[in-house]
Order: structure tokens, then sequence, then C-alpha cells
């Protein structure tokens, strides 16, 4: 995960959520994560950025060409 400043990036669920606690399994579904290896790909603002933040152990991140 880079400073990225604006336009879209790509979030892939890498790890399970099971065994982690509910607020990290909401936070997965709110960026739009269900299944692993699911895909999602969403704007590059700052309350998308802190979820990314809580779960980055479970992510991988991506830029986007717009």
């Amino acid at each position: 995960m880079g400073n990225e400043k604006s336009g879209k990036i790509k979030i892939t669920l890498t790890g399970s959520v099971i065994g982690y606690n509910q607020k990290v399994r909401d936070t997965a579904k709110s960026l739009g994560l269900g299944k692993l290896r699911s895909s999602a790909i969403q704007a590059s603002t700052p309350d998308i950025l802190g979820k990314i933040r809580r779960v980055s152990h479970l992510v991988t991140v991506e830029t986007v060409d717009e």
C-alpha cells in the first residue's frame, strides 16, 4: 500500500477472516470483499484507505489505471 492520493485501487482478499473478530469481518465486507480471493475496485479516499489499514494483513492493494 503506497501513497495513493487519487484514482482507483483494486483490493483483493488474500487471507481468511475466519478467527478474526466481528469488526475485522465487517470491515472486509464493507470494502466489498466476501470470499477468499475476491476483489473490489474502490476510489482511493481517506475512508477506504483507513479501512484497508485495519485489514492490511488480509488484503493486497494495487492501483488501477483509469
